[in-house]
């Protein structure tokens, strides 16, 4: 059942991409990818995913969910929302137009305001949690940081839907 969620999601997050890049492109030109960068597609999958990664986790999130909704929202919705391959491709046609100024600039751009984007979002929700804290009670909080969990018997990565890791990271740090 996991993956038809995540079929859903990712066809939900493709048509919204789709959408949003659209406006964009007609608000500001299809010149340089600001669609991409900004609005709609990689920043806010990025603060999507910090946000409820960490505020849904099973063990210590405010609003533990289910693990196929997890999927849906962080494998589904944001992987089929945000698009590190059509990053990918537009500061390549950067590159090949010699427009190298503009091609340094989406890249320092989508990884800064990316990063930016999931940090705040996690450390929102961790805000959040901490301010109210399940069942009423105040959070532990100190200052976000949590021991680092115990790997999987054998080194290995942990799921990516457990215990607040972000889809995809390989680790449970949040």
């Amino acid at each position: 059942m996991t993956y038809l969620w995540v079929a859903v999601g990712s066809a939900l997050g493709g048509m919204g991409r789709f959408w949003l890049s659209a406006v964009a492109a007609r608000a500001w030109g299809a010149a340089f990818p600001w669609g991409t960068i900004l609005i709609n597609i990689n920043i806010g999958g990025s603060f999507v995913i910090g946000f409820f990664g960490t505020l849904t986790a099973a063990a210590d999130g405010r609003f533990p969910v289910p693990a196929d909704v997890r999927a849906f929202v962080m494998v589904g919705l944001c992987g089929g929302f945000t698009t590190f391959s059509s990053f990918s491709l537009q500061t390549l046609d950067l590159l090949r137009d010699g427009r190298m100024g503009e091609a340094a600039a989406n890249v320092a751009l989508s990884v800064a305001l990316c990063l930016g984007a999931v940090a705040a979002g996690h450390y929102g929700a961790g805000a959040r949690h901490r301010a109210g804290g399940r069942d009423g009670h105040r959070g532990a909080g100190t200052r976000g940081h949590r021991p680092r969990p115990a790997r999987p018997a054998g080194g290995g990565a942990r799921h990516p839907l457990r215990r607040g890791a972000a889809a995809g990271s390989g680790h449970g740090r949040h």
